[in-house]
């Protein structure tokens, strides 16, 4: 199987519910917005969904591939713990994230997604060669 296949798979599925989210409930599939609003209890039904769907997704991918891919993590998990920290804080401070601002708020040419994914890949480029010029 094409190493490439897996991957176009995945964002066409991710495409799709986005799309499907937005139509069918007005809804912008920004993960951390639907899990915020998961946890304040609001629209419990359709933001439980979409979570156990993420949730059930790698089980999806067993069942269709047999196995499960090769992933090989070589940072630390407190720096990757931190990271997930920094991200969530992010996303709430930049009002979404990546999944709300770059699949649907560039689809949509919201110039507010357009300055908040230039922020992350900006950040996120900046962090990479911090991390690197002192070794991590």
């Amino acid at each position: 199987m094409s190493p490439y296949l897996a991957s176009l798979a995945g964002g066409l599925l991710i495409g799709a519910s986005a799309v499907m989210l937005l139509i069918l409930n007005g809804r912008i599939a920004g993960i951390s917005g639907i899990v915020g609003r998961l946890v304040q209890g609001a629209g419990l039904t359709t933001n439980l969904a979409f979570v156990l769907g993420l949730l059930l997704g790698p089980m999806a991918y067993l069942s269709l591939f047999g196995g499960w891919p090769q992933i090989e993590i070589t940072t630390p998990w407190p720096l990757i713990a931190l990271a997930g920290l920094l991200v969530g804080f992010g996303a709430r401070m930049g009002s979404g994230c990546t999944s709300g601002h770059g699949v649907l708020g560039l689809a949509r040419l919201s110039s507010r997604s357009m300055a908040a994914v230039a922020t992350f890949l900006a950040t996120g480029i900046a962090a990479v060669a911090v991390l690197r010029s002192i070794g991590l």
